[in-house]
This record gives structure tokens, sequence and C-alpha cells, in this order.
């Protein structure tokens, strides 16, 4: 469990996520060669995207787990690490788009540590600080990269105060930019004072060559950009800004490595840093308040579902998070919310579309159980004393819109296939008795996922829908007493939602408003999102 490490790499789309995490495979020696997404024809698209929305935009729109052994160079980059030891990467690959932030969200409950990603000429972005929110929220430690030096930027002084004031966070840089943005040359290490000047590689498809200069050989060769790295090192420990591990932990300061995805340039040092300083799985406390220690006997979160992935195949997968204890292929375990026994026959390691059996996993692993029809994100699996943990709590919906199969004749697929993307947590699906289920309202946090739920449908279901905007943009939590005289009001519907809460959806903020004004004795309780 020590050297295990299970993190996610949360950025603003077009930061370069699915870059990195590809980088970061690479570099583990998980692939041989690197492909670029620019959503361009002919550009090889990256092993963890599988969607074939996904390969012809060049965009993430689903989550996949990756796991990969990796063991230090024994460099000075990474003191706290043993030279000599493997460490098990779980890298939780999340949605790029911001219209996929719930999925997002769903994956930061099952990580111990973050990488916020940062385009170096963007600065910080609204999806970045949205996503910061929810690991400042769940006591997540932040290890930032500023992403994209290749290219024309900021200069680091101006991000790192951009950090600081907009988030609050106090950057610490491990390494400084040797060369201005757009002239990347390499990294000074500040611990050590030393310079690691990086070659190019043909498309940096490849792992790019390091050569250690000392601070004098480093001076000689890179002159006036040296002597500025320099200068910016001991401005920031100056002003505190040297690495503290337990300021770290507590969400205070966060590592910065300035780097490279698509050159492959700081790669490693994210690696090394991550084994070195990011948090060992720990223990998670379950609804009632009780804590289940990583020794304790076996538990486990269901963080994500997704049918699909294997068009031969057809199965569903539920991603789980390992709390505690050690998973054995074939167990038998409890599953919490229904108290039934669950057999876990089918349990593999998902690397994109590759796929491995898993015969035993730790805490911090994430194991995807296959064909798991009763499980759903959020719920609970343990063995010995019984164990739940807290539920995953949904996005409040900003976009809505009705769906129904274009011939009567294929109802019965249509209603298969919504009930597992319900299920999946692709959307919300709300129904209710005026409408009835052959057109069911989705509710999503943004468009492009009714545009998955109509791929998913054709492609998997062979069922050709019309989808119709509705002119609602937000919810509400409601009750049965309040129900009938919401209906009442103009602007107004409520339904159902799968897990039986009722939703009132308005048509804007003020007709809400007036409702409130009008009726205060009426339930109208705002969604749980993501920050809150």
């Amino acid at each position: 469990m020590r050297r295990r490490r299970t993190f996610a790499i949360i950025s603003h789309p077009d930061a370069g996520k699915s870059t990195m995490t590809e980088a970061l495979a690479l570099h583990a020696r998980m692939i041989s060669e690197a492909g670029a997404i620019h959503g361009k024809a002919g550009r090889k698209s990256t092993v963890s995207d599988w969607m074939e929305m996904e390969k012809a935009r060049g965009i993430s729109v689903s989550s996949t787990a990756l796991q990969f052994n990796y063991s230090p160079s024994g460099s000075p980059a990474a003191p706290p690490a043993d030279p000599d030891a493997t460490f098990v990467i779980n890298l939780v690959d999340t949605p790029g788009h911001a219209d996929f932030s719930e999925d997002t969200y769903r994956v930061l409950t099952a990580v111990d540590a973050a990488v916020m990603l940062i385009d170096a000429a963007k600065g910080l972005e609204p999806q970045t600080l949205k996503l910061f929110q929810v690991c400042r929220h769940r006591g997540i430690p932040v290890i930032t990269v500023i992403n994209k030096w290749d290219r024309p930027g900021q200069s680091p002084l101006e991000l790192i105060d951009e950090i600081t004031d907009r988030i609050g966070l106090i950057p610490t840089p491990l390494f400084l930019p040797v060369g201005i943005a757009g002239d990347f040359r390499g990294l000074l290490d500040r611990r050590t004072g030393e310079y690691i000047a990086f070659t190019r590689t043909a498309g940096g498809a490849k792992i790019a060559p390091e050569e250690i200069l000392d601070p004098d050989a480093a001076s000689v060769r890179e002159g006036d950009e040296w002597s500025s790295a320099l200068e910016e090192s001991e401005l920031l420990s100056e002003m505190g800004q040297d690495h503290d591990q337990e300021m770290f932990l507590a969400g205070q300061t966060s590592p910065m490595i300035f780097a490279s995805a698509m050159l492959n340039f700081g790669v490693r040092q994210l690696l090394e840093a991550l084994v070195a300083l990011a948090p060992a799985p720990s223990g998670r406390a379950s609804v009632n308040g009780d804590v289940r220690e990583p020794a304790d006997p076996f538990s486990a979160v269901v963080f994500k579902v997704q049918a699909g992935m294997d068009t031969s195949h057809r199965d569903r997968l539920a991603f789980m998070r390992i709390v505690s204890g050690e998973f054995e292929r074939g167990m038998v375990v409890t599953h919490a919310q229904t108290g039934k026994p669950f057999a876990t026959k089918y349990a593999q390691a998902v690397f994109g579309r590759d796929r491995s059996t898993v015969d035993r996993a730790y805490p911090g692993d994430v194991v995807g159980l296959v064909n798991a029809m009763t499980l759903a994100p959020g719920d609970s699996l343990f063995t010995g004393p019984k164990v739940q943990f807290p539920p995953i709590p949904s996005f409040a919906p900003e976009h809505f819109s009705s769906l129904r199969a274009t011939t009567a004749d294929k109802y019965k697929q249509f209603r298969k296939g919504m009930d597992q993307l319900d299920s999946e947590g692709v959307v919300q699906v709300l129904r209710n008795d005026l409408r009835g289920d052959m057109a069911p309202v989705l509710a999503a946090v943004g468009p492009m996922q009714f545009e998955v739920v109509t791929a998913r449908l054709k492609s998997e279901f062979n069922v050709d829908t019309v989808i119709e905007p509705l002119g609602y943009s937000l919810a509400r939590r409601t009750d049965e007493s309040s129900a009938a005289e919401l209906n009442r009001q103009r602007g107004v519907e409520v339904f159902t939602r799968t897990d039986g809460a009722l939703l009132a959806l308005f048509s804007d903020k003020w007709r809400l408003q007036y409702v409130e004004k009008e009726h205060p004795e009426l339930t109208l309780d705002p969604l749980v999102a993501a920050a809150d």
C-alpha cells in the first residue's frame, strides 16, 4: 500500500490532459510511442480514449482507469522515494470537456491526489477553477503542472502569482524552466541546483533524452537564460515558496513543474514527484462516521459504471476503488445498498480498450467488475463488518431535453438503452405522468451529454432518436406536498428522477424567484453541486 499512488488529472479543455496521460504511460514503458490528439484527421487518438466521438473530435468525454508500474530513476528529483522500489500508479483519466463535469466529480471521489494541468498561455481557466474547488472541498492535495511550455505563454512568476491570487493556493516550484515559454530548453532542479537539458524527438513520439549538467556547465551552455532561472528560484526561496510536505498534504501549497506533454519534457519529473510526494492510500469515513482503514477487511466504492467499451461483448463494467483489505478475484462480497452477495469472478484492469484479468488488488487500486448489472456509481462493497460509504452527490443540471425513438417498434430497445445509460449516470432521466415513458426528459450539466446518449443508443441498441430541447434552465428538489401547486405554476413542471427524487424544473431564475416569493411554504431546495 505504501507504494501505491492513485491520482487524477484535472484541467480545462485543450490544456493537454489526454496528451499528458499518454506521456506518463510512455515514460512508464506501458506504450512504445505516444499519439497526439488535435481533432485532426489522420492523427492517432490516445490509448485512453475509446468512444468514436472522442476519436472524431479529439476530446475525452469518458473516464478511464490506467494502471502501470513505475520505478524511480534514483535521481535527486525524488529523494524520499526508494530507487529500488517499484510503485503501482493508478491514473484515473477524466473527461476533458466541461459538459462532463459530473463524471470528473465521480472520479475525484476515488483518488488520493490530483494533478492540476494549466496551459502556459491561458493560465487558470473556468473548468480548472471549478475542479480545483472540488479538490479543496474533498481535501485532495494538488500538484500543479504548467503545460505547453514549448509554446509562447506567460512568465513563470506571472503564472505563480495568478494561482496564488485567484485560488489561494501557494505554488512551490520543484523545477523552473530554462528558456521562456516557446523556447523550452530544460529545467532547473531547485533542490539540487542542477540543470536538466532536454533533446527533442521526432514529433514527441519517444521519451525525450535528458542530460544532467552542474550549475557551472549550465551557465556556460545557457548563459542569461540560466541566470534568469536562478534569480527566479532565489526570489521564490526568499518568499518562502520552497516545498513543504506537511503544507502540501494540508492543501495549502502545491508543488509545481513546468512541462511539455507534447514533447515529453518534464514528464519524468512529474512521475517522480508523484511517487515521492503524493499520499499513499488512507482510511475513508463511512456514512456513520467510522473510518475504514486500509488494513481492515475488504471494502470498495464504485465510482463509475460504463457499458459499450467492448463492442464485441456488450458488457458492462463497474469501476471500483479499493478502500481497504485485499481483493481476490472470485471472492464473494456484499453489496451494501441491497445487502445481497455479489460474485467477482470477472475482474479486470483496464488500459483504454485493452484489458487484463486481475487476480489480486490492494487499497488504492482501481478494478473493473464485468457484467455488474446491479451496481451503480456511489455503491459500496465489503466483506466482514458492514460498511457503507457516503453516496456521490449529483451536479445540478442546467440543460433539459425530451427524447423519443423515431419509430414505435423500437420502443423496447429504446427503454433498455435508456435504463442502461441512466444507471451509468450518463444523464439524469426524469419522468412524469403527463409525458409518460415514451418521451422521458433528460437533464444534463452540458448539451454534449445529449449527443453521447443519442450516439450510444444508435451504436449499441440500433435505435434512432429525436431530441427536443425544453424551455427549462434550472432545477430544484421538492416534495409531494409541494408538487401539485408547482405544477399549476406557469413555466414550472415537476418530474420524478430515477432515484425517486422529485425535481421541479423552472424556465429561468426569475420564474423561480417569483414562485419562492409568492409561495414561501413550498419546498424548493438547491441540488448539490460539485463545490458545495
